[in-house]
C-alpha cells in the first residue's frame, strides 16, 4: 500500500477556504477561539490530559469507484479496487493531517473516517477524515521530546476522549491511525453444489476460505502499518465489512486502529475511587 508523506497543505489540495478558515484560530495565543467536535466530557478530559484543542480539522476526497472483473467461479482479491478504497481514504487523511499541521498541532484526536456515496452517481463516493487538531499543554511526550510520530506528522487517533485520557495516564501514546483494505471476489456456487446442499446442515468451505483470507489480508496490512511506525502495538481496532455499491459476491473488509508507544517504562493505571451520592 502508499506511504503518506508530509508536504504543504496546499500541495495536498486543500482549498484556499480552508486556510483562511484555520488562519481565523490563532493557535497559540492567549484566549485564541478553537473549534472541536467533542463531547464536553471529551473536551475536559483530553484537557485533563494535558492537551488543548486548537481547530478541527477536515480532509476529503471524491472517487469514482470503478470496475474490476473476477473470474465467476474463483475467489480471489480485486486489488485494483483495494488499492483504490486505501488510497482514496489516505488522500483525506493526509489532507486532515495538512490542516492539522497548518495550526501547529501536535495530534488529532477522535478521527471519524467517514464514506458517503453520492446521489449524482451511485459509483461515486466521498471519503471523509474529520477529527480535533490538538497541542500539548504541559503533557510530557517521553524520551523522544515530541508528540509527532516518527514520519515527523501529527500523531492521528479515533479514540474518544477517555480513552485517550486513559491512554496518556497509562504511559501510553498514540502514533497514528493505522488500516487496511481488501475487496474481494467471493466465488460462486456451481448449480450441482447448490442442488446437494439443499435440506442439509454443512459448512460451504470455499465461502469459509474466502472471508477468513480477505480479513487476514486487512489484518495484516493494518499490522504492517503500525509496524512501520515502531509501534508496540494497535489498540481499538475494529474490523468492518462494506457490500458499497459491488454485486453481492464482491465486499470489502477493512481494519483500522491506533498504533501506540510507550511513554515511560511504567504503565499504572490509577484504581477507581468509590463515589457514594448523598442523593435521596
Amino acid at each position: 500500500m502508499t506511504e503518506r508523506t508530509q508536504r504543504q497543505p496546499a500541495a495536498d489540495g486543500v482549498p484556499e477556504d480552508a486556510m483562511r478558515r484555520l488562519a481565523q484560530l490563532t493557535p497559540g495565543e492567549k484566549g485564541s477561539f478553537f473549534t472541536s467536535d467533542l463531547t464536553v466530557n471529551e473536551f475536559l478530559l483530553v484537557r485533563e490530559a494535558g492537551f488543548r484543542p486548537l481547530g478541527l480539522v477536515l480532509g476529503c476526497s471524491v472517487h469514482h469507484v470503478g470496475l474490476q472483473l473476477g473470474r465467476w467461479s474463483s475467489n480471489q482479491e480485486l486489488t485494483k479496487l483495494s488499492q483504490a478504497m486505501y488510497s482514496a481514504r489516505e488522500l483525506a487523511m493526509s489532507r486532515m493531517e495538512a490542516e492539522a499541521s497548518a495550526l501547529g498541532a501536535d495530534g488529532v484526536v477522535g478521527v471519524r473516517l467517514d464514506i458517503e456515496f453520492k446521489e449524482f452517481g451511485s459509483d461515486i463516493a466521498e471519503f471523509i477524515a474529520v477529527g480535533t487538531a490538538v497541542k500539548a499543554d504541559g503533557a510530557d511526550p517521553g524520551p523522544g521530546g515530541t508528540w509527532l510520530n516518527n514520519k515527523g506528522r501529527p500523531f492521528t487517533s479515533d479514540l474518544s476522549g477517555q480513552d485517550f485520557w486513559t491512554l496518556i495516564r497509562a504511559g501510553y501514546a498514540p502514533l497514528d491511525l493505522v488500516m487496511g483494505s481488501c475487496v474481494y471476489h467471493v466465488a460462486h456456487q456451481r448449480f450441482g453444489q447448490v442442488l446437494s446442499n439443499t435440506g442439509r446442515n454443512v459448512e460451504i468451505e470455499p465461502f469459509t476460505q474466502a472471508l477468513y483470507s480477505a480479513r487476514e489480508l486487512a489484518m495484516s496490512r493494518m499490522q504492517a502499518e503500525g509496524q512501520a511506525l515502531g509501534a508496540e502495538g494497535i489498540v481499538a481496532v475494529r474490523l468492518t465489512q462494506h457490500e458499497h455499491t459491488w454485486a453481492s459476491h464482491t465486499t470489502e473488509f477493512f481494519a483500522i486502529g491506533t498504533a501506540v508507544r510507550p511513554l515511560r517504562d511504567d504503565h499504572v493505571i490509577e484504581r477507581p475511587t468509590m463515589v457514594l451520592s448523598l442523593d435521596d
